[in-house]
């Protein structure tokens, strides 16, 4: 009996070890058309009420994903032993009845804005009120002050005190600066908010034009008309803040210029110049009267981990991320939709990151590196969540080698193509590209790097404190689909894109995702069990923050 039962252990042994070396390909068919879609059912559902941070909707969020976390046997990631990351948000709310914006000439009222339609806005300071007359206004471009580009938009001009009027995006006319038409950090409305409060602003507005934002002002309107919300305490309390910021339609923006006597054109194409030199815009005079209330609350993050095998490497860490939040619900109902089902944005990424931390579970025993499942919150109000976690880290920032990030999934058919948003930036972009390769398909870089996408989605968190990060994003070199199919999708998404559309609808075809999410799935797998960490390439931005974390380890 006891010779039999040594040869049953020995052969479940043998038999359990060749079925761990067949379960990659097992493991990555575990990632189906089904199982990403009914997440995503769950997720998008008139019942979680667009997933709003701080609300019904992330309460049944947050509870689906711990539950799912769960039922897959995967650990809580907190050092505490939980699954939950809560972080403090102040809630904003303009009385948009009550907020005004005139404009003066020569002491003589030439324009009465009205918000939404004419201008957004909002106290930049957490006041409750916000009441300026008489504000000068100066004009400094793209408002970048950038050394390794010999470019300084302010040319010692004293802004304090002002209101700076800002051209969105930065210069893109040159290939040798700014990464030509790649937009840079520098490019990016927050960059600009940021800059007028270095600068000592009064309070700063940005140009909208459709082109230099990337997006129709109905986007300005709808994601800044509503509630929003920011770190309790402003992320940095180092001097005082501007008074308020604001985007200005391009319409009411070419009156403002007018009325000092300069064609807004001419003025946008002038900032393109490195010698371009602020312009008061003379005899121009602001007033500005806003009202807001404010709610103290919290939203939270969701992380999981594997834990590595490897005893050498088991305390580096590759983390998996994607916003779990939404809009929330609408003020007004359209057509009886109220509910911001958020089914792309960014469901088909939460669900995709499920999807791929259930794989991964089921190959525990093959990965050296452990694994760090995040699902962050509050990403549609300024990334808020990731951001904390990155003030707050669970872990030490060189002890991890890299961030895959997942938002806005592939929902429109396989393709032979897929997209890396930080193509060349980092080594992961050689990772995917083998594995790519190897299925028939091709890596390439995003193809509208205008729009700056590498600075608006999670991944730019982890960047920030020099994680190498990546975000895998949908190709549109489609597979047995129209001709016209790219002209379709590309029309659908701007369509659906924080709208109360976004919903599963005729056009999805889940066949890309599934593919996709299996490519990626198996990127991680490699990158988990490497020797060496993942790098950003010489010369990248995040470099030099990157070494800093590493020379602390």
């Amino acid at each position: 009996m006891k010779n039999y039962l040594y040869t049953l252990s020995i052969f479940l042994l043998l038999f359990s070890g060749c079925r761990q070396a067949a379960t990659i390909d097992d493991a990555a068919q575990r990632i189906t058309q089904q199982s990403l879609l009914s997440h995503i059912e769950v997720l998008a559902s008139d019942e979680f009420e667009g997933r709003a941070p701080a609300s019904r909707g992330e309460e049944l969020t947050v509870n689906y994903l711990v539950s799912e976390l769960e039922q897959m046997g995967i650990a809580p990631g907190m050092p505490d032993g939980t699954y939950i990351q809560e972080f403090p948000l102040l809630g904003q709310q303009i009385d948009g009845s009550t907020a005004r914006f005139t404009i003066y000439r020569n002491g003589s009222l030439i324009q009465d804005l009205s918000f939404g339609s004419d201008f957004m806005a909002w106290p930049a300071n957490e006041a409750e009120q916000v009441s300026i007359s008489n504000a000068g206004l100066i004009y400094v471009g793209y408002g970048i002050q950038a050394p390794e580009f010999d470019w300084d938009d302010y040319k010692d001009v004293d802004v304090a005190g002002k209101v700076l009027v800002y051209k969105n995006s930065d210069p893109s006319h040159d290939p040798d600066i700014f990464e030509g038409d790649a937009r840079l950090y520098y490019g990016r409305w927050s960059y600009k908010f940021e800059k007028a409060e270095e600068m000592g602003a009064l309070g700063a507005i940005i140009i909208h034009t459709t082109p230099t934002a990337g997006y129709g002002w109905s986007i300005v309107e709808s994601s800044w008309g509503r509630e929003r919300f920011a770190l309790k305490g402003g992320d940095d309390e180092s001097g005082p803040k501007p008074e308020f910021n604001a985007w200005f339609t391009e319409e009411n923006s070419s009156a403002l210029f007018e009325a000092a006597g300069l064609d807004l054109h001419e003025m946008l194409e002038a900032a393109a110049n490195r010698d371009f030199h602020p312009r008061e815009l003379e005899g121009v005079t602001l007033n500005v009267n806003l009202s807001a209330s404010y709610s103290d609350m919290s939203s939270r993050n969701v992380i999981g981990k594997i834990e590595g095998s490897d005893p050498d490497l088991r305390d580096q860490y590759l983390i998996f991320s994607a916003h779990h939040d939404h809009l929330g619900i609408a003020p007004e109902p359209v057509n009886g939709d109220s509910v911001f089902n958020g089914a792309w944005d960014n469901a088909s990424g939460t669900a995709s990151v499920l999807e791929v931390a259930g794989a991964l579970k089921e190959i525990e025993g093959q990965l050296r590196r452990s694994v760090l499942f995040m699902f962050v919150g509050a990403e549609e109000m300024g990334l808020l969540g990731s951001r904390y976690w990155s003030q707050n880290t669970t872990v030490h920032p060189g002890k991890v080698t890299a961030n895959i990030n997942l938002d806005s999934m592939q929902i429109f058919g396989e393709t032979n193509d897929i997209v890396l948003v930080g193509y060349s930036r980092n080594t992961l972009t050689d990772v995917f590209r083998t594995h790519a390769e190897a299925a028939g398909r091709v890596v390439v870089p995003d193809p509208q790097p205008q729009q700056g996408f590498f600075y608006r989605s999670d991944h730019f968190s982890y960047a920030r404190i020099g994680i190498p990060a990546i975000y895998p994003n949908y190709g549109n070199d489609y597979i047995d689909k129209p001709e016209n199919w790219v002209a379709v999708t590309d029309s659908v998404r701007t369509a659906n894109y924080h709208a109360l559309s976004d919903e599963i609808n005729e056009y999805w075809d889940m066949a890309g995702m599934e593919t996709d999410v299996r490519l990626i799935f198996k990127v991680a797998y490699d990158v988990i069990n490497r020797d060496e960490k993942m790098e950003w390439v010489p010369g990248d931005e995040f470099e030099a923050v990157r070494q800093q974390y590493l020379n602390e380890l």
